[in-house]
Protein backbone atom coordinates (compact mmCIF):
# COMPACT_ATOMS: atom_id res chain seq x y z
CA UNK A 1 0.00 0.00 0.00
CA UNK A 2 1.24 3.54 -0.72
CA UNK A 3 2.57 5.58 2.17
CA UNK A 4 -0.26 8.07 1.65
CA UNK A 5 -2.94 9.07 -0.85
CA UNK A 6 -2.64 12.43 -2.60
CA UNK A 7 -5.47 12.93 -5.09
CA UNK A 8 -4.62 15.84 -7.39
CA UNK A 9 -6.93 14.85 -10.24
CA UNK A 10 -9.37 17.69 -9.58
CA UNK A 11 -11.03 19.82 -6.93
CA UNK A 12 -14.25 18.01 -7.87
CA UNK A 13 -13.16 15.14 -5.59
CA UNK A 14 -13.78 17.26 -2.49
CA UNK A 15 -16.21 15.71 -0.01
CA UNK A 16 -18.96 17.71 1.68
CA UNK A 17 -18.09 19.08 5.11
CA UNK A 18 -19.81 17.92 8.29
CA UNK A 19 -21.71 21.23 8.34
CA UNK A 20 -22.94 20.58 4.80
CA UNK A 21 -24.14 17.10 5.72
CA UNK A 22 -26.02 18.48 8.71
CA UNK A 23 -27.60 21.21 6.59
CA UNK A 24 -28.67 18.67 3.98
CA UNK A 25 -30.23 16.41 6.61
CA UNK A 26 -32.34 19.22 8.07
CA UNK A 27 -33.12 21.22 4.91
CA UNK A 28 -36.63 22.55 4.42
CA UNK A 29 -37.79 21.32 1.01
CA UNK A 30 -40.63 21.66 -1.48
CA UNK A 31 -41.23 21.08 -5.17
CA UNK A 32 -38.75 23.29 -7.01
CA UNK A 33 -40.54 22.85 -10.37
CA UNK A 34 -43.38 24.79 -8.76
CA UNK A 35 -40.87 27.23 -7.27
CA UNK A 36 -41.82 25.98 -3.81
CA UNK A 37 -38.50 24.74 -2.43
CA UNK A 38 -37.49 27.37 0.15
CA UNK A 39 -33.88 26.23 0.35
CA UNK A 40 -33.38 26.35 -3.42
CA UNK A 41 -35.00 29.78 -3.48
CA UNK A 42 -32.69 30.99 -0.73
CA UNK A 43 -29.60 29.67 -2.52
CA UNK A 44 -30.63 31.32 -5.79
CA UNK A 45 -31.27 34.65 -4.08
CA UNK A 46 -27.95 34.39 -2.24
CA UNK A 47 -26.04 33.56 -5.43
CA UNK A 48 -27.58 36.44 -7.38
CA UNK A 49 -26.76 38.88 -4.59
CA UNK A 50 -23.23 37.54 -4.27
CA UNK A 51 -22.43 38.27 -7.92
CA UNK A 52 -24.57 41.43 -8.12
CA UNK A 53 -27.10 40.14 -10.65
CA UNK A 54 -30.89 40.10 -10.63
CA UNK A 55 -31.55 36.37 -10.52
CA UNK A 56 -29.98 32.92 -10.44
CA UNK A 57 -30.89 29.35 -11.39
CA UNK A 58 -29.71 26.22 -9.56
CA UNK A 59 -28.59 23.56 -12.04
CA UNK A 60 -27.13 20.09 -11.67
CA UNK A 61 -23.73 20.83 -13.21
CA UNK A 62 -21.53 23.46 -14.78
CA UNK A 63 -22.03 21.92 -18.20
CA UNK A 64 -25.80 22.17 -17.79
CA UNK A 65 -25.50 25.79 -16.71
CA UNK A 66 -23.31 26.67 -19.67
CA UNK A 67 -25.63 24.85 -22.08
CA UNK A 68 -28.66 26.68 -20.66
CA UNK A 69 -26.78 29.93 -21.25
CA UNK A 70 -26.04 29.05 -24.86
CA UNK A 71 -29.69 28.20 -25.46
CA UNK A 72 -30.99 31.29 -23.68
CA UNK A 73 -28.67 33.76 -25.43
CA UNK A 74 -28.92 32.43 -29.00
CA UNK A 75 -31.07 30.82 -31.66
CA UNK A 76 -30.27 27.75 -33.73
CA UNK A 77 -27.98 28.77 -36.59
CA UNK A 78 -26.26 31.61 -34.71
CA UNK A 79 -22.52 31.64 -34.11
CA UNK A 80 -20.66 31.66 -30.79
CA UNK A 81 -17.01 32.60 -30.22
CA UNK A 82 -14.79 30.61 -27.83
CA UNK A 83 -11.16 30.86 -26.84
CA UNK A 84 -9.48 27.95 -28.63
CA UNK A 85 -8.87 25.85 -25.50
CA UNK A 86 -12.08 26.79 -23.68
CA UNK A 87 -13.76 24.14 -21.55
CA UNK A 88 -17.10 24.83 -23.27
CA UNK A 89 -15.46 24.10 -26.62
CA UNK A 90 -13.18 21.19 -25.69
CA UNK A 91 -14.82 19.32 -22.82
CA UNK A 92 -18.59 19.77 -22.90
CA UNK A 93 -19.59 17.22 -25.51
CA UNK A 94 -20.02 19.71 -28.36
CA UNK A 95 -23.29 20.88 -26.77
CA UNK A 96 -22.94 24.12 -28.72
CA UNK A 97 -23.67 22.06 -31.87
CA UNK A 98 -25.44 18.90 -30.68
CA UNK A 99 -27.90 20.69 -28.38
CA UNK A 100 -27.90 24.39 -29.25
CA UNK A 101 -27.36 24.08 -33.02
CA UNK A 102 -24.69 26.79 -33.06
CA UNK A 103 -21.79 27.43 -35.35
CA UNK A 104 -18.46 28.06 -33.63
CA UNK A 105 -15.25 29.93 -34.27
CA UNK A 106 -12.29 29.95 -31.92
CA UNK A 107 -9.82 32.67 -30.98
CA UNK A 108 -6.26 31.91 -29.92
CA UNK A 109 -4.80 33.52 -26.83
CA UNK A 110 -1.95 33.46 -24.39
CA UNK A 111 -3.10 32.14 -21.01
CA UNK A 112 -6.78 32.31 -22.01
CA UNK A 113 -7.09 36.09 -22.29
CA UNK A 114 -8.29 36.92 -25.82
CA UNK A 115 -7.03 40.29 -27.01
CA UNK A 116 -9.74 42.81 -28.00
CA UNK A 117 -8.04 43.43 -31.32
CA UNK A 118 -8.17 39.71 -32.13
CA UNK A 119 -11.90 39.69 -31.40
CA UNK A 120 -12.41 42.68 -33.68
CA UNK A 121 -10.33 41.09 -36.44
CA UNK A 122 -12.49 37.95 -36.26
CA UNK A 123 -15.78 39.78 -36.78
CA UNK A 124 -17.31 39.33 -40.24
CA UNK A 125 -19.68 41.63 -42.11
CA UNK A 126 -23.40 40.97 -42.14
CA UNK A 127 -23.89 38.64 -45.06
CA UNK A 128 -26.34 35.85 -45.82
CA UNK A 129 -23.38 33.51 -46.34
CA UNK A 130 -22.29 33.84 -42.70
CA UNK A 131 -24.12 32.88 -39.51
CA UNK A 132 -24.84 35.89 -37.31
CA UNK A 133 -22.34 36.09 -34.45
CA UNK A 134 -24.33 36.59 -31.25
CA UNK A 135 -22.27 35.48 -28.27
CA UNK A 136 -18.76 35.55 -26.85
CA UNK A 137 -17.91 33.04 -24.12
CA UNK A 138 -15.03 33.68 -21.74
CA UNK A 139 -13.57 31.38 -19.08
CA UNK A 140 -12.29 32.37 -15.63
CA UNK A 141 -10.25 30.68 -14.27
CA UNK A 142 -9.07 28.96 -17.44
CA UNK A 143 -8.76 25.21 -17.04
CA UNK A 144 -6.61 24.40 -20.09
CA UNK A 145 -4.28 27.31 -19.43
CA UNK A 146 -3.25 26.00 -16.02
CA UNK A 147 -5.90 27.74 -13.92
CA UNK A 148 -4.97 31.16 -15.34
CA UNK A 149 -6.92 34.04 -13.85
CA UNK A 150 -8.47 36.60 -16.19
CA UNK A 151 -7.87 39.97 -14.54
CA UNK A 152 -10.81 42.40 -14.30
CA UNK A 153 -9.09 44.92 -16.56
CA UNK A 154 -8.48 42.26 -19.21
CA UNK A 155 -12.13 41.26 -19.09
CA UNK A 156 -13.23 44.91 -19.27
CA UNK A 157 -11.23 45.53 -22.44
CA UNK A 158 -12.55 42.36 -24.07
CA UNK A 159 -16.19 42.96 -23.17
CA UNK A 160 -15.96 46.54 -24.39
CA UNK A 161 -14.86 45.21 -27.76
CA UNK A 162 -17.66 42.63 -27.71
CA UNK A 163 -20.28 45.28 -26.97
CA UNK A 164 -19.03 47.38 -29.87
CA UNK A 165 -19.94 44.44 -32.12
CA UNK A 166 -23.32 43.92 -30.38
CA UNK A 167 -22.26 40.61 -28.85
CA UNK A 168 -23.60 39.26 -25.59
CA UNK A 169 -21.01 37.83 -23.19
CA UNK A 170 -21.30 34.69 -21.07
CA UNK A 171 -18.67 33.75 -18.50
CA UNK A 172 -17.89 30.13 -17.74
CA UNK A 173 -16.86 30.89 -14.18
CA UNK A 174 -16.73 27.32 -12.91
CA UNK A 175 -13.93 28.49 -10.57
CA UNK A 176 -14.96 32.15 -10.49
CA UNK A 177 -14.36 32.45 -6.76
CA UNK A 178 -10.82 31.16 -7.24
CA UNK A 179 -10.32 33.99 -9.73
CA UNK A 180 -11.70 36.60 -7.34
CA UNK A 181 -9.54 35.35 -4.46
CA UNK A 182 -6.41 35.28 -6.64
CA UNK A 183 -7.07 38.75 -8.09
CA UNK A 184 -8.08 40.06 -4.64
CA UNK A 185 -11.31 41.57 -5.92
CA UNK A 186 -14.98 41.16 -5.14
CA UNK A 187 -16.55 38.59 -7.45
CA UNK A 188 -18.97 41.30 -8.59
CA UNK A 189 -16.05 43.03 -10.35
CA UNK A 190 -16.20 40.19 -12.85
CA UNK A 191 -19.93 39.57 -12.99
CA UNK A 192 -20.90 43.19 -13.63
CA UNK A 193 -19.04 43.10 -16.93
CA UNK A 194 -20.90 40.15 -18.48
CA UNK A 195 -24.49 39.30 -19.36
CA UNK A 196 -24.44 35.96 -17.56
CA UNK A 197 -22.12 33.88 -15.43
CA UNK A 198 -22.07 30.27 -14.31
CA UNK A 199 -20.14 29.16 -11.24
CA UNK A 200 -19.76 25.74 -9.63
CA UNK A 201 -20.39 24.82 -6.01
CA UNK A 202 -18.94 21.32 -6.41
CA UNK A 203 -15.27 22.13 -7.03
CA UNK A 204 -13.11 24.00 -4.52
CA UNK A 205 -16.21 25.11 -2.60
CA UNK A 206 -16.73 21.42 -1.68
CA UNK A 207 -20.48 21.04 -2.16
CA UNK A 208 -21.40 17.58 -3.47
CA UNK A 209 -23.53 18.72 -6.43
CA UNK A 210 -24.60 21.83 -8.26
CA UNK A 211 -23.86 25.07 -10.05
CA UNK A 212 -25.56 28.46 -10.37
CA UNK A 213 -26.35 30.35 -13.56
CA UNK A 214 -26.83 34.07 -12.93
CA UNK A 215 -28.09 36.97 -15.03
CA UNK A 216 -31.06 39.26 -15.54
CA UNK A 217 -34.53 38.09 -14.52
CA UNK A 218 -35.56 37.86 -18.17
CA UNK A 219 -32.50 35.79 -19.03
CA UNK A 220 -33.00 33.44 -16.07
CA UNK A 221 -36.66 32.86 -16.96
CA UNK A 222 -35.56 31.78 -20.42
CA UNK A 223 -32.75 29.69 -18.94
CA UNK A 224 -35.27 27.98 -16.66
CA UNK A 225 -37.20 26.85 -19.73
CA UNK A 226 -33.94 25.58 -21.25
CA UNK A 227 -33.14 23.67 -18.05
CA UNK A 228 -36.50 21.91 -18.38
CA UNK A 229 -35.70 20.93 -21.97
CA UNK A 230 -32.44 19.41 -20.77
CA UNK A 231 -34.21 17.35 -18.11
CA UNK A 232 -32.72 19.46 -15.35
CA UNK A 233 -35.88 20.40 -13.44
CA UNK A 234 -35.53 18.87 -9.97
CA UNK A 235 -38.09 18.39 -7.22
CA UNK A 236 -37.04 18.48 -3.55
CA UNK A 237 -33.64 19.87 -4.56
CA UNK A 238 -33.26 21.80 -1.32
CA UNK A 239 -31.37 18.81 0.08
CA UNK A 240 -28.63 19.65 -2.44
CA UNK A 241 -29.05 23.41 -2.26
CA UNK A 242 -28.47 23.35 1.49
CA UNK A 243 -24.87 22.27 0.94
CA UNK A 244 -24.48 25.06 -1.62
CA UNK A 245 -25.54 27.65 0.95
CA UNK A 246 -22.85 26.44 3.33
CA UNK A 247 -20.35 26.50 0.46
CA UNK A 248 -21.01 30.18 -0.23
CA UNK A 249 -21.06 31.11 3.43
CA UNK A 250 -18.03 29.15 4.63
CA UNK A 251 -15.78 27.93 1.82
CA UNK A 252 -14.82 30.91 -0.34
CA UNK A 253 -12.11 32.51 1.81
CA UNK A 254 -10.25 29.24 2.34
CA UNK A 255 -9.57 28.93 -1.42
CA UNK A 256 -6.42 30.99 -0.86
CA UNK A 257 -4.98 27.98 1.00
CA UNK A 258 -5.37 25.89 -2.16
CA UNK A 259 -3.58 28.61 -4.12
CA UNK A 260 -0.72 28.68 -1.62
CA UNK A 261 -0.34 24.92 -1.87
CA UNK A 262 -0.38 25.09 -5.68
CA UNK A 263 2.36 27.74 -5.65
CA UNK A 264 4.46 25.60 -3.27
CA UNK A 265 3.94 22.55 -5.50
CA UNK A 266 4.83 24.47 -8.66
CA UNK A 267 8.01 25.86 -7.16
CA UNK A 268 9.13 22.47 -5.87
CA UNK A 269 8.48 20.57 -9.10
CA UNK A 270 10.06 23.32 -11.22
CA UNK A 271 13.29 22.73 -9.33
CA UNK A 272 13.55 19.12 -10.57
CA UNK A 273 15.66 18.63 -13.67
CA UNK A 274 13.63 17.80 -16.78
CA UNK A 275 10.30 19.07 -15.44
CA UNK A 276 8.80 22.24 -16.85
CA UNK A 277 5.99 23.91 -14.90
CA UNK A 278 3.54 25.99 -16.93
CA UNK A 279 2.86 29.09 -14.82
CA UNK A 280 0.31 31.70 -15.96
CA UNK A 281 0.87 35.33 -14.93
CA UNK A 282 -1.79 35.06 -12.23
CA UNK A 283 -2.20 31.41 -11.13
CA UNK A 284 -4.80 29.79 -8.90
CA UNK A 285 -5.07 26.16 -7.76
CA UNK A 286 -3.73 24.31 -10.83
CA UNK A 287 -0.24 23.23 -11.82
CA UNK A 288 0.53 21.91 -15.31
CA UNK A 289 3.79 19.96 -15.54
CA UNK A 290 5.49 19.04 -18.81
CA UNK A 291 7.89 16.06 -18.78
CA UNK A 292 9.05 16.00 -22.40
CA UNK A 293 12.57 17.16 -21.47
CA UNK A 294 12.96 13.87 -19.62
CA UNK A 295 11.89 11.96 -22.71
CA UNK A 296 8.63 11.00 -21.00
CA UNK A 297 5.00 11.27 -22.04
CA UNK A 298 2.10 11.98 -19.71
CA UNK A 299 1.45 8.31 -18.97
CA UNK A 300 5.05 7.74 -17.85
CA UNK A 301 4.76 10.14 -14.93
CA UNK A 302 1.23 9.01 -14.06
CA UNK A 303 2.32 5.36 -13.87
CA UNK A 304 5.35 6.23 -11.74
CA UNK A 305 3.23 8.24 -9.33
CA UNK A 306 0.28 5.86 -8.95
CA UNK A 307 2.03 3.18 -6.81
CA UNK A 308 3.15 6.01 -4.54
CA UNK A 309 -0.46 7.12 -4.00
CA UNK A 310 -0.29 10.22 -6.20
CA UNK A 311 -3.15 10.66 -8.67
CA UNK A 312 -3.45 13.25 -11.44
CA UNK A 313 -4.98 13.75 -14.87
CA UNK A 314 -3.05 13.63 -18.15
CA UNK A 315 -2.68 16.51 -20.56
CA UNK A 316 -1.26 14.59 -23.53
CA UNK A 317 1.12 14.20 -25.05
CA UNK A 318 3.65 15.18 -22.37
CA UNK A 319 1.93 17.08 -19.57
CA UNK A 320 -0.13 16.38 -16.46
CA UNK A 321 -2.54 18.60 -14.55
CA UNK A 322 -2.43 18.83 -10.76
CA UNK A 323 -5.25 20.51 -8.84
CA UNK A 324 -4.95 21.39 -5.17
CA UNK A 325 -8.08 21.23 -3.05
CA UNK A 326 -9.37 21.11 0.51
CA UNK A 327 -8.06 17.59 1.08
CA UNK A 328 -4.46 18.44 0.11
CA UNK A 329 -2.15 19.54 2.92
CA UNK A 330 1.25 21.22 2.90
CA UNK A 331 2.64 17.83 3.94
CA UNK A 332 1.05 16.22 0.89
CA UNK A 333 2.71 18.83 -1.32
CA UNK A 334 6.10 18.14 0.21
CA UNK A 335 5.55 14.41 -0.23
CA UNK A 336 4.83 14.84 -3.97
CA UNK A 337 7.91 17.00 -4.44
CA UNK A 338 10.12 14.62 -2.48
CA UNK A 339 9.11 11.40 -4.19
CA UNK A 340 9.23 13.06 -7.61
CA UNK A 341 12.78 14.25 -6.93
CA UNK A 342 13.69 10.67 -5.97
CA UNK A 343 12.08 9.28 -9.13
CA UNK A 344 13.98 11.73 -11.32
CA UNK A 345 17.28 10.92 -9.63
CA UNK A 346 16.72 7.18 -10.08
CA UNK A 347 15.64 7.38 -13.73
Amino acid sequence: MPERSVDLRSDTITLPTAEMREAMASAAVGDDVYGEDPTVNRLQEMAAARVGMEAALFVASGTMGNTCALLAHTRCGDEVLFESLAHMYVFEGANYAAVAGLGVRTLDSEYGAVKPEDLTAAMRPLDIHFPPTRLLCVENTHNNHGGAVLRPQELAALTEAARSHELRVHMDGARLFNAAVAAQVDVREYARQVDSVMFCLSKGLSAPVGSLLCGSRTFIERARRMRKRLGGAMRQAGILAAAGIVALERMVDRLRVDHEHAARLAEGLAGIEGLHVHMPPLPSNMVNVNVSDRGWVSRDLIERWRPLGILCNPRPPSSVRLVTNRHISAGDVDYVIGVTRDLAAAD
